[in-house]
């Protein structure tokens, strides 16, 4: 396709989007290849706009607890994870340590906590019920924990289906659920990076039996590695279509790969690497081709504050977290850290007013 009738393809698929109209996979591909950030941006945002108040942008306080990095599922983008034996690195913290993390999340103005870990062998259900009931005893706080492929994994260590996991969890105080582990819902490129993980289809089927019971999740997408543009589309339709059969998904976040302290880096030259603009047109491409999902968050925790800060313009209505605390991006090389009032003053920097959310997009507070 010559540069013009791309350009003029491109302009016709986002007059399509802003009309309300839904765009296909094809035409997702085609606004990724085109390359046209301005446009597809602007797009995105009209959209972004249409769908919330276009003056208010939001964040929440918590912090990412990252309860073991103890993990049998050795996938090679992770720096995080120690194998089992590691007495060395390797951890599970114990009550007390979470106890105290959470008085200092709520102590700084926290709502939640997301906590997220390894594929630890020795845990099953039990522990979980024992350790969400202990944490709901003692503090509100919502529990915004354990992604698809921790469920998956405690269900089959305790012989249980993801139902009545699921199930016994919710009862035991787990508010929602993360979008982790979904990395690209495609496997081939699941074999590739993290064969021992879950596949796609049993990533989306615990999404959809906790949608089925009422808890909320997010859904997220990590990609720049060995993925193709139509794998990368592919991953937003499966998210897509799973939204218009439960309508279980708040939000939608995507990051870059990150390429230091894994073995993942081995298999994308530097040439492959994703760069910021990647970054920027994927998330627009992300906001536009996933009408049926509420909100796409910016993440500065891997891009960095800046250009955080300008995917507000490119279709996000959320900042993101605070995070008091993080533990996996950082491990793979990357660390951002901010604090309430820089998030405040980035959004201002945008022409926008700051809003403090809960893990639900509940306001907390104005920062007027």
């Amino acid at each position: 396709m010559s540069a013009v009738a791309s350009g003029i393809a491109v302009a016709e698929i986002l007059e399509k989007a802003v009309s309300g109209e839904r765009i296909s996979d094809e035409e997702a591909v085609t606004l990724l290849r085109s390359r046209d950030l301005v446009a597809i941006g602007r797009a995105a945002n009209e959209i972004r706009n249409r769908m919330h108040d276009p003056e208010r942008v939001t964040f929440i306080i918590d912090r990412n607890l990252n309860y073991t990095n103890i993990c049998t599922t050795d996938c090679d983008f992770c720096a995080f994870y120690r194998r089992p034996g590691d007495v060395r690195e390797g951890y599970l913290l114990p009550k007390p340590v979470i106890f105290k993390k959470i008085e200092e999340t709520l102590a700084l103005g926290g709502t939640g906590v997301l906590m997220q870990g390894g594929h630890h062998p020795d845990l099953g259900v039990e522990y979980y019920e024992d350790l969400f009931s202990s944490i709901k005893a003692r503090y509100p706080i919502h529990l915004h924990a354990l992604s698809p492929s921790e469920i998956l994994h405690a269900a089959r260590r305790s012989g249980l289906t993801v139902p009545e996991t699921l199930t016994r969890l919710r009862d035991a105080g787990l508010d929602s659920i993360p979008g982790g582990g979904a990395e690209i819902l495609v496997d081939r490129v699941r074999s590739i990076i993290a064969p021992r993980k879950t596949k796609t289809k049993e990533w989306l089927g615990v999404m959809r039996e906790a949608h089925r019971l009422g808890i909320s999740t997010t859904a997220t997408m990590m990609y720049g590695h060995v993925e193709t543009l139509e794998e990368r589309v592919e991953h937003m339709r499966r998210i897509r279509d799973l939204q218009d059969e439960t309508g279980g998904f708040r939000a939608f976040f995507s990051w870059t790969f990150q390429d230091d302290g894994n073995r993942l880096v081995e298999l994308v030259p530097p040439e492959r690497r994703p760069t910021s603009f990647d970054y920027l047109l994927t998330q627009a491409v992300s906001r536009i081709y996933l009408d049926n999902v509420p909100h796409i968050g910016s993440s500065w925790v891997t891009q960095g504050k800046k250009i955080g800060q300008v995917a507000l313009a490119f279709g996000a209505d959320d900042l993101g977290s605070v995070m008091i605390e993080e533990n996996v991006v950082s491990a793979a090389g990357t660390t951002h850290r901010t604090s309430v009032e820089e998030l405040v003053h980035l959004i201002r920097g945008m022409g926008k007013i700051p809003v403090q959310r809960d893990t639900l997009y509940r306001e907390v507070k104005v920062w007027a």
